[in-house]
């Protein structure tokens, strides 16, 4: 097990996991882990198995990157922001992979997650939280308000520059997810307050502004270098244009 790769997975996870939404109820664990307050061991594969949602991409990643991995920084970084590994998936291998998992719980509306595949999907946070979920399905149905919208920014990776920092709390300029004609898409560059740390550690050391960093939820997982930055826009972009092409798109009927 890759230990950067590892703590890195933890970074990211850990939100989420703090708010209940995914995996085990341990983020008291899952924080230390990645904090650095703990060397990553096998406990902490242990709770990334644990997390449903993610552990099966990092899996189908590891098989196409062939490292017997799937916590190693490749692989965990291709997940969570993008990297050359995400074109080495077989295709047919990612669409078995997603009908696989979802089929029993769609069924006839399987064609609503899989449906990007071969048109630019590719197995990434940022495709389960445009096209998986069925967030977008409910904007398009015009159901609970701005709601589905809201969650869906927040759940992405979304890019950040810090423009300030106060203790435990960042300023960092982003710009929103919006929903406009019927299309996901970015909106003007906004400042939001977020969490990058507590008495007892921080995900992300080292911060100064200026920085460009990656979001999760209301917390500062990570510094980016310009190469991450530029994955973490790309693929963004790439999946909110499969899913306004492809997800969600029979609701309307």
């Amino acid at each position: 097990m890759s230990a950067p790769g590892a703590a890195m997975f933890a970074r990211f996870a850990f939100p989420p996991n703090r708010l209940g939404y995914c995996g085990p109820g341990r983020p008291e664990e899952v924080f230390a882990y990645g904090a650095g307050l703990v060397a990553p061991d096998p406990g902490l594969e242990q709770l990334a198995r644990a997390f449903d949602g993610a552990w099966p991409y990092l899996e189908l990643l590891n098989r196409a990157a062939a490292e017997d991995d799937p916590l190693s920084r490749r692989v965990v970084e291709a997940y969570w922001l993008g990297n050359d590994l995400l074109a080495a998936v077989d295709r047919a291998a990612w669409g078995d992979h997603l009908t696989d998992r979802f089929r029993p719980r769609s069924g006839a509306r399987t064609g609503l997650v899989t449906g990007g595949v071969g048109h630019g999907a590719v197995p990434n946070h940022a495709y389960h939280v445009f096209c998986v979920y069925p967030w977008i399905g409910l904007l398009r149905e015009g159901r609970a308000g701005t709601e589905p919208l809201r969650i869906m920014d927040q759940c992405r990776i979304r890019l950040g520059t810090v423009s300030r920092l106060d203790g435990t709390q960042a300023t960092v300029v982003s710009r929103p997810l919006t929903w406009v004609d019927n299309a996901l898409g970015l909106g003007n560059p906004r400042a939001e307050t977020v969490t990058c740390g507590t008495g007892d550690g921080t995900l992300a050391s080292g911060i100064v502004p200026g920085d460009a960093v990656a979001l999760h939820w209301d917390w500062l997982c990570q510094r980016l270098t310009v190469g991450q930055a530029r994955w973490l826009e790309r693929v963004t972009r790439s999946q909110m244009t499969v899913a306004n092409t492809y997800a969600g798109v029979r609701a309307l009927a």
